[in-house]
């Protein structure tokens, strides 16, 4: 047979599974790839085993289970609505899906013709841009000030055209760990009324934000939300990212269109999972305390950095802390997470990898998603820098 071709023919083996598989190899502590490493609440176990004992076993309605669309509605609602906002339609706008990633991939190919251009914004999460390829978009890459990684808002309008169909954006920010504040989503919004171009909202770290500062979804801004697919994850939320389960809240008219491909690229997804999601999201606690929770952990584990030669990045939200090696070692960046993985005994993650061109301006990334022992591991090993 001859060679098939390739509809990702610059695509190769994704950083994080190279890293990942160094660190197995050589026995390193993982903070490179962004999963905790301990157990979720034992009670969010046991609802998804009532659940399947209750006979929660089959197909459940394509958009979703009506109690969870429900919780999700309400939950908006209090955290990012005004009273004047109409919630969001749990029938009509809000939509059950595998995961955060399968949700991207699914508005881009709802709204995203061949020639259409999209937006984004780097450094940016690694399936935004093959997800635009595979629906024949054209991506319009806009970097982030780079040392700040805050949003340009010259540029981007500079890169908005008649072509352009979409911007995806991404709040709390992988990898580098800002938060847009309400004066950002505002330009955003008084940027894009004049235009028809859509918005893809990544708010999978919606609740990781620090010192006392708020998530800004673009659910609290009327004319980003009537425009916008809402992006967020249970996995990140619950931390069981390996159930695969997220949502997307968006208008009808936008959720019709985003149904048309979800049923036929995934259909729906694992019925007792969202019963025990529903069930759980009648507690706001977990998710209220969990800015908290990871500001603690990021507390420790900048803690210890400190008596590194490692420079600091602010880490304002997410679970991602981000340092500049350059008083460290002079290998560029991903060189030096290989040296890091080997040498020392601890994976990071290269910003380099985040940024179609490579580009390297000596920052590495790290996961502090992990137990207080694994941090603690890792800093003993990083002392030595």
């Amino acid at each position: 047979m001859k060679p098939l071709q390739s509809r990702l023919p610059q695509v190769g083996t994704t950083i994080f599974t190279v890293m990942s598989a160094l660190a197995a190899e050589h026995k390193a502590v993982n903070l490179g790839q962004g999963f905790p490493d301990f157990a979720c609440d034992p009670a969010l176990v046991d609802s998804v085993t009532r659940a399947m004992q209750a006979g929660h076993n089959q197909y459940p309605p394509m958009i979703g289970v009506a109690a969870l669309r429900q919780a999700i509605s309400a939950k908006i609602s209090a955290l990012y609505q005004t009273p004047d906002q109409t919630p969001y339609n749990p029938d009509l706008d809000i939509t059950i899906t595998a995961g955060a990633t399968q949700a991207i991939l699914t508005a881009i190919l709802a709204i995203v013709h061949p020639g259409d251009e999209v937006i984004v914004l780097e450094p940016c999460y690694d399936s935004y841009v093959p997800n635009i390829e595979l629906a024949g978009g054209v991506v319009v890459r806009v970097p982030l000030t780079p040392g700040t990684f805050r949003p340009d808002f010259e540029k981007i309008a500079a890169a908005l055209g008649p072509r352009t169909r979409a911007i995806i954006i991404n709040t709390p920010h992988n990898p580098s760990a800002t938060v847009w504040s309400d004066a950002d989503m505002r330009a955003l919004e008084t940027l894009l009324a004049p235009t028809e171009v859509l918005l893809i909202s990544d708010e999978v770290y919606e609740h990781m934000v620090f010192d006392g500062a708020q998530h800004q979804s673009a659910a609290r801004f009327p004319g980003l939300a009537e425009r916008a697919f809402i992006v967020s994850s249970f996995g990140k939320t619950y931390h069981v990212t390996g159930w695969k389960v997220g949502y997307v809240a968006a208008p009808a008219a936008l959720s019709a269109e985003f149904r048309k491909v979800h049923q036929f690229n995934v259909f729906t997804v694992n019925t007792p999972m969202q019963y025990a999601l529903a069930e759980s999201m009648a507690n706001p606690a977990p998710y209220l305390d969990l800015p908290a929770f990871y500001q603690r952990k990021r507390d420790l584990f900048r803690a210890g950095l400190k008596n590194t030669r490692f420079k600091l990045l602010p880490s304002e939200g997410s679970y991602f802390q981000c340092v500049d090696i350059s008083a460290v070692s002079d290998l560029k960046e991903a060189d030096f997470c290989k040296w890091l993985t080997r040498e020392v005994g601890v994976a990071a993650i290269p910003l380099s990898a985040f940024y179609g061109s490579g580009f390297d301006q000596r920052v590495v990334r790290f996961c502090f998603a992990k137990q207080d022992t694994t941090l603690q591991l890792a800093l003993e090993r990083l002392s030595g820098l």
